[in-house]
């Protein structure tokens, strides 16, 4: 028996076992290459499946990227949950998301991969971002809070580039951290 004829048992396995073998398809070969036989195939269902869920393949990577801002929603709010608050909250709970996120297929490495050659996806984190920014104005709104969310995201490309960096990550996350309290600036 082939893999496309073994199916999760309920609907909402399927469709969750079809969001994770095109993020799995994505991360490997971009949003663009991703191939619906592939997808069905990994996930174990039939093409007809696929179709029946997401309609199309624009449909499906819709909701895969509305499937990845969910799960990186979740994790911001989880760190934001473990936060003390105040300034330079959402900046500290996007840094160590970054930084750290949960296992190896990441929603955030998904994501950002395919958002830097689609525009299309790019204006989707885009609006993610201002969103948040926009929740969060009454702690997050500081050029400082600005230069240490842009610095992550240089962090984040040079890692995707596998560039060599002067300092060791951990030792960059600490001081990007350390920039994200009231203190920091006042020290300057």
């Amino acid at each position: 028996m082939t893999a496309a004829h073994r199916r999760p048992k309920t609907p909402d396995q399927t469709r969750r076992a079809l969001l994770d073998a095109a993020a799995a398809q994505a991360l490997a070969h971009g949003m663009a290459a991703l191939s619906l036989p592939i997808v069905a195939e990994a996930a174990g269902v039939t093409k007809g499946a696929l179709f029946h869920h997401f309609g199309s393949k624009q449909g499906l990577i819709e909701a895969l990227c509305a499937d990845l801002i969910a799960r990186i929603d979740e994790e911001i709010d989880e760190v934001l949950a473990r936060d003390v608050g105040g300034y330079g909250t959402f900046t500290r709970a996007y840094v160590t998301c970054t930084f750290a996120p949960r296992g190896s297929a990441s929603p955030w490495t998904s994501l950002s991969i395919s958002a830097v050659a689609d525009p299309g996806l790019a204006r989707i984190w885009a609006d993610w971002m201002n969103d948040r920014l926009r929740r969060h104005a009454d702690t997050d709104t500081s050029p400082d809070l600005d230069v240490v969310r842009l610095a992550t995201d240089g962090y984040w490309l040079s890692t995707l580039q596998a560039t060599t960096r002067t300092e060791p990550p951990d030792q960059l996350f600490q001081r990007l951290l350390a920039l994200t309290h009231p203190a920091a600036i006042s020290a300057e």
